[in-house]
């Protein structure tokens, strides 16, 4: 699979997971001509169409390329995707700020059903994103099926009748920078500026970086917090500054003062509080919305919570021979995507005396299955136990509370033993 810029992977990295896809997936309806299967009737489509068309027209920011490009909502990395937008390809960023449970019921109707939450996921931001009048959409790519992703989807959303174009970096085999930025020209904006994007590009890069390391602290503080909801004010307020960050500058800036206000948050944590970690699949366990707000849950728990898999640590400072090492007693062969990083990270959380592990993933995800075996051995060998969940289009909150609750209790019981 190409890497794309803002997904380099370490030596030894390589996707291993193949897909074929078969006439079958996903399956389609049949249009008249002129007609799009959709959720509005083929007049109340064009007028809202229209209506967004124009807005567009009347609001677009002479700073930047008149094409409004959007991304699906992706954890806390909306920051870094406007970023990319607005200062590296020097266009309109569309903001369809978090996706509802909207978003998926739209993405499933126009998905086959045996695609995993991902796409469905995605696929229904596409839809949200193109109604609101959106000319280009931007998709990355991923370590696994997400890379095949991105064809299908446009395949689908021309089938439906929307017109747009597609900013697809699958679509640059070669994987150089040049024919990177040859690309962006094409789809985006043919003035596009080679040092200011290479330089705002770097910018992005910093900007995952301290997002996550952001993350990290507010994961083992947040469960701890004093004055109910004061973390998740503190981090809408960072998330918001870097939001409007502009510079390199502007990052650092916003970096410096939103962990020194997270870092003055008053807490009342023990000196030995009950610990979680997380681990799985890519795209589920970052993605909030996605698993139905499993940190949130668990820090609501008063629990200590640390998720390695991050954009920084699978793609910024991947390095898969290094990880493979660290589990060579349990694993001989890649599995893909990030099956070492799953076991890696389950296995250093237990021998650091967490007290539980949850995993999480799409179901069917192939990479994960393949990783559960491990893990359960892993979880007999350091008496550390598993919580397995898997996430679809039908997954509800009152299932998931329930297997969370049981959990907890399990394990705080355990440790006051």
């Amino acid at each position: 699979m190409p890497k794309t810029p803002l997904m380099q992977t370490g030596e030894g990295a390589d996707d291993t997971l193949h897909r074929t896809v078969s006439p079958e997936a996903p399956a389609r309806i049949a249009i008249e001509p002129g007609e799009r299967r959709g959720l509005f009737g083929k007049g109340a489509d064009r007028d809202r169409r229209g209506r967004a068309r124009a807005q567009r027209d009347r609001h677009a920011d002479r700073h930047h390329t008149t094409k409004r490009v959007a991304f699906f909502h992706y954890s806390y990395y909306g920051p870094v995707f406007k970023f990319f937008i607005e200062h590296v390809l020097n266009a309109e960023y569309l903001d369809m700020g978090e996706p509802t449970r909207r978003t998926l019921e739209i993405g499933s109707q126009h998905s086959n059903d045996y695609v995993c939450a991902p796409f469905k996921h995605i696929m229904g931001a596409y839809i949200e994103a193109l109604d609101a009048g959106a000319d280009v959409l931007m998709q990355f790519t991923g370590p696994c099926r997400l890379g095949y992703y991105g064809e299908l989807q446009e395949s689908i959303l021309r089938d439906m009748g929307y017109d747009f174009q597609m900013l697809n970096f699958a679509n640059v085999p070669s994987g150089s920078m040049r024919e990177y930025i040859s690309y962006c020209k094409r789809i985006v904006n043919p003035h596009l500026s080679v040092p200011v994007g290479a330089a705002n590009l770097l910018a992005c890069f910093r900007m995952v970086e301290k997002l996550d390391t952001y993350n990290d602290a507010y994961l083992a503080r947040a469960g701890f917090e004093v004055e109910h909801g004061s973390f998740a004010a503190a981090r809408a307020r960072f998330l918001r500054q870097m939001n409007e960050a502009a510079s390199a500058a502007d990052i650092d800036e916003a970096f410096r003062s939103g962990m020194a206000e997270l870092e003055a948050l008053p807490i009342d944590k023990p000196a030995d509080p009950v610990r979680v970690g997380l681990v799985g699949e890519y795209f589920t366990a970052q993605d909030a919305p996605s698993n139905l707000h499993l940190e949130d849950k668990l820090l609501a728990m008063h629990v200590e919570l640390a998720r390695d898999l991050n954009m920084t640590s699978r793609h910024l400072r991947y390095n898969e021979p290094n990880l493979r090492r660290s589990i060579a007693d349990y694993v001989t062969y890649d599995m893909g995507p990030t099956s070492s990083l799953t076991i890696a990270s389950a296995k250093k959380y237990m021998e650091q005396g967490f007290d539980g592990i949850v995993h999480l993933k799409s179901s069917g995800c192939t990479p994960e299955i393949d990783v559960m075996p491990v893990l359960q051995r892993l979880s007999r060998d350091y008496h550390v136990p598993v919580l397995f969940l898997s996430y679809d289009s039908q997954t509800s909150d009152t299932g998931l509370d329930t297997r969370l609750e049981a959990f907890y209790d399990m394990i705080a019981m355990r440790k006051a033993r």
